[in-house]
């Protein structure tokens, strides 16, 4: 993928990170792209707090709307572009939904699975993703420190 489709895609999934934060939501947006045709198949962005749920992250909403939209698990052809580094549980659906790559701007370092915290893209596991790290860096760290900013500022 040539470096304007990765920043087209990123974009896009910093608009849905934005949507995110609307509605009070960590923002981080995620799109799962089929890396032959270009074409976007499923998108997410944080949704916990009004899911109710800790598996409403934006890469799980977004892998299971690209399953649905190719009618099987398997997201062979596949590259994820997200906002922020993937935590363990989106690690871990990353390497079990077989996505080749994984493309993320902000770095996690308290959460973050593919080399921050931990790296499960070591070799480890049956299927590991190629990884392209620092995509769109300052805009995606800056959403991100905003919020918590701006949540902290509120707080006192």
């Amino acid at each position: 993928m040539d470096k304007t489709s990765k920043v087209k895609y990123m974009k896009r999934a910093l608009e849905l990170a934005s949507e995110a934060e609307k509605i009070g939501e960590v923002p981080v947006g995620a799109v799962v792209v089929n890396n032959k045709t270009g074409e976007i198949i499923g998108e997410g962005y944080n949704r916990r707090e009004t899911d109710r749920s800790p598996l409403a992250h934006a890469e799980i909403i977004a892998i299971n709307e690209a399953s649905r939209n190719l009618g099987g698990w398997r997201l062979i052809d596949c590259d994820i572009y997200i906002t922020l580094e993937p935590c363990a549980m989106c690690a871990g659906a990353i390497i079990n939904s077989r996505i080749e790559k994984v493309c993320f701007g902000a770095f996690d370092p308290r959460f973050g699975a593919v080399g921050s915290a931990v790296n499960l893209f070591d070799g480890r596991f049956n299927h590991c993703p190629e990884v392209e790290s620092g995509i769109l860096l300052d805009e995606c760290s800056e959403v991100i420190s905003d919020f918590f900013r701006k949540l902290r500022r509120e707080k006192l």
